[in-house]
């Protein structure tokens, strides 16, 4: 067996209080409150196409186009309204999986911490 020089080592990371860096938001996406987004990209593929991390926002209420997404919420609660479809209740072991392109409203009633994976 042979292991490739790109692949990084295993690892674990303690989610709950894994260190976040800002990434702010379009101020066109807020619907209503202050939310402010943090987050860290845990490993991403060489061709960028996979990418796995950790993403936290604040209370308040926004507005996404979304990615093809798996994410597992570890703390807080939101009500995701996806257009057209599903209102999703979310919050701490819920997994939920987006549809790339859906046009999503996120209530954020307690600050949300997930991990997630995304398939560009």
């Amino acid at each position: 067996m042979t292991t490739n020089d790109q692949d990084p080592a295993s690892f674990a990371v303690h989610i709950p209080d894994a260190e976040l860096v800002p990434e702010p938001l379009d101020p066109a996406q807020i619907v209503s409150g202050d939310p402010v987004v943090t987050g860290k990209v845990l490993w991403e593929s060489p061709d960028g196409k996979q990418i796995r991390g950790i993403w936290q926002i604040t209370p308040g209420v926004v507005t996404d186009t979304e990615a093809n997404e798996l994410f597992v919420v570890v703390s807080g609660r939101a009500t995701v309204a996806v257009e057209g479809g599903a209102t999703l209740e979310i919050g701490p072991g819920d997994a939920c999986v987006l549809r790339e392109g859906d046009r999503t409203t996120w209530a954020v009633h307690e600050t949300l911490r997930k991990a997630y994976h995304i398939s560009l």
